[in-house]
């Protein structure tokens, strides 16, 4: 995945839009695998089963895909995909659902109605910032576990994982911007007693907003 920050969705978002007399139902949701997406693509089918098209576009780190469900090539779901890169979005799957209204389009209608269908959905939500992060392994002795914890759990940081054996062991995820703090707050707390391994690379929620 790109080291670059992005945007994503914290819920599902949905917005009808209207092209002469057909109706185009956009539905984007948070996913972070490609079976997320296509389980959501099936959701979508089962809830408008009447629909002439449900086109799809999704973007889940490097994987890219637009399906244009039946529309001449390149009208629906390369539109919708462009729609999702050109705002900066990702882990995110797009849906649009067409209910034919009578009247054909053309190509240029149709690609004008997708990228609408999914701009216009993506402008009534309220994106997520997501920013690079590492995931630190902090290992302490278990009679600093629970006040480390403790401190952990009420700081910015994430705290993904907790594991007790010889020594207790928290995986958090610091802002690559952070972590230079993030070893000194840990000195000061535990008096130099913990140990820090850096790990994998993620992105997390912006603490900032």
């Amino acid at each position: 995945m790109d080291v670059s920050s992005y945007l994503t969705l914290s819920d599902v978002a949905e917005h009808e839009t209207e092209a002469r007399r057909s109706r185009f139902v956009c539905a984007l949701a948070p996913v972070s695998t490609v079976a997320q997406a296509a389980a959501f693509v099936s959701g979508r089918r089962l809830l408008h089963p009447g629909a002439n098209h449900h086109c799809t576009a999704y973007v889940i780190g490097e994987a890219r895909k637009g399906d244009d469900d039946g529309e001449p090539g390149g009208t629906a779901g390369t539109p919708m995909l462009q729609a999702l890169i050109g705002r900066g979005f990702n882990d995110v799957v797009a849906v649009v659902t067409r209910y034919f209204g009578g009247t054909l389009l053309g190509a240029g209608g149709l690609v004008r109605a997708y990228s609408s269908a999914v701009t216009e959905t993506l402008d009534q939500v309220t994106p997520v910032r997501m920013v690079p992060a590492t995931l630190m392994e902090v290992s302490v002795s278990h009679d600093l576990a629970g006040r480390l914890e403790n401190h952990l759990r009420a700081s910015r940081h994430q705290v993904t994982d907790v594991a007790y054996g010889s020594r207790a062991v928290f995986t958090v995820a610091v802002g690559q911007e952070e972590q230079a703090g993030f070893a000194d707050w840990l000195a000061t707390l535990t008096a130099g007693r913990a140990r820090l391994v850096a790990g994998a690379p993620v992105h997390v929620a912006d603490p900032a907003g």
